[in-house]
């Protein structure tokens, strides 16, 4: 029994009860051969990226509703179909032999010829699914909310975008010298590197790089990153080296996971902010739903809500509010989120400060390279 197909499993029950895969695969992959380790990553993130259509496919072989099934047994179908459909390289017998055995392994021997039966009954692709959610894999109020702030064209280009796999995107610092073969980003110092990284090279998504570049930072300045863990952004200002910098977020033990490269504080933004001096520069980077990182993140497509956007909204209104009260006059303040919701974005700062939005932008997956970002700089 292969253990990356087997951990696979018992990281997909779990996504199912509210972890998130990607800390569960860096827990349980640690140590694993590099060729399993990635064989669950790829087995676990695409089966949660295409779930409607791998469900749609389970539910023609089985006639019978996924969500009727044991957790067990619908996970280990939705590993195996994924395997079957739309992994090329995995022979079939492997696919449906380990499917069964995870599922032996887990304690359901019962359903093992079950599991079987379906696996072999699956349609191959390609497949005419029953509308426009399935295929593009997107709950049907976010496909609603991309139609209507991007037009049906990049609305579905973010869509298929959600689908692959982020590219690998990296940081590279002053003095770090790039790999053969890296091709350099758009924004200075961003490098897309396929092999292995050098030495001081750190994983950070172009669109996350390109925000702090808003901040038109100088030598000399403060700087106040709020909502800094884990702490790339935080990395990326220091190298602009501002006279302060001040790393600020709600949670102790992010913060003391950060590098101790600078003064890091814990507080909670939606409170006002516990800072008697103002900061040249400040970036919000407001915690949000997180729907312009599905690529990496796509048990989020499953879990939210439109009430949970809403949530976002008042939390964030919050912290935007109190933020502003820390600036300098004449200062420039970034707001930021990995959201493609205008109601987490363009709504927000609108209600909080529009005179004092000097700009807007929006990196859209699929038509910008990189993970979807909003950022308003406001003085």
């Amino acid at each position: 029994m292969n253990a990356a197909r087997l951990i696979a499993l018992d990281i997909l029950c779990q996504v199912e009860n509210g972890a998130f895969a990607s800390d569960l695969l860096d827990e349980r992959l640690a140590g694993l051969d590099s060729r399993d380790a990635g064989l669950a990553t790829e087995i676990v993130l695409g089966s949660l990226r295409r779930r409607p259509q791998v469900d749609a496919l389970i539910e023609r072989a089985a006639r019978r509703a996924v969500n009727s099934m044991e957790p067990e047994v619908r996970n280990a179908l939705r590993l195996g179909v994924y395997q079957l459909k739309f992994l090329s390289r995995i022979p079939a017998h492997a696919a449906v032999g380990e499917s069964v055995e995870s599922v032996r392994a887990a304690g359901k021997g019962h359903a093992a010829s079950f599991v079987n039966a379906v696996l072999r009954h699956v349609p191959s692709p390609p497949v005419r699914y029953p509308d426009a959610e399935t295929r593009l894999c997107l709950p049907t109020w976010l496909w609603d909310s991309w139609r209507r702030s991007y037009g049906a064209k990049d609305a579905e280009a973010a869509a298929l975008a959600a689908l692959c796999p982020p590219e690998p995107w990296y940081r590279l610092p002053p003095g770090v010298v790039p790999p053969e073969g890296a091709v350099a980003g758009p924004v200075e110092g961003s490098w897309l590197i396929r092999g292995e990284a050098p030495p001081g090279a750190r994983r950070q998504d172009i669109g996350s790089q390109a925000v702090v570049g808003l901040l038109d930072l100088r030598p000399g300045q403060t700087v106040l990153d709020l909502c800094a863990a884990p702490g790339n952004k935080t990395l990326q200002i220091l190298e602009a080296k501002p006279k302060v910098v001040v790393a600020a977020d709600s949670s102790g033990a992010r913060l003391a996971a950060m590098p101790p490269v600078c003064p890091r504080v814990r507080l909670d933004a939606e409170t006002p902010l516990p800072f008697q001096a103002a900061f040249d520069r400040i970036l919000v980077d407001a915690p949000c739903s997180g729907t312009g990182t599905l690529a990496r993140n796509p048990e989020i497509k499953w879990r939210l809500a439109p009430a949970d956007i809403a949530a976002h909204a008042a939390r964030q209104r919050e912290i935007l509010a109190n933020a502003l009260e820390a600036l300098k006059p004449g200062g420039r303040l970034v707001y930021a989120t990995c959201s493609l919701e205008r109601r987490e974005n363009e709504e927000v700062v609108l209600a909080v400060a529009p005179g004092r939005v000097v700009m807007t932008t929006t990196r859209l997956p699929g038509r910008e390279p990189g993970d979807g970002f909003f950022a308003a700089v406001l003085s």
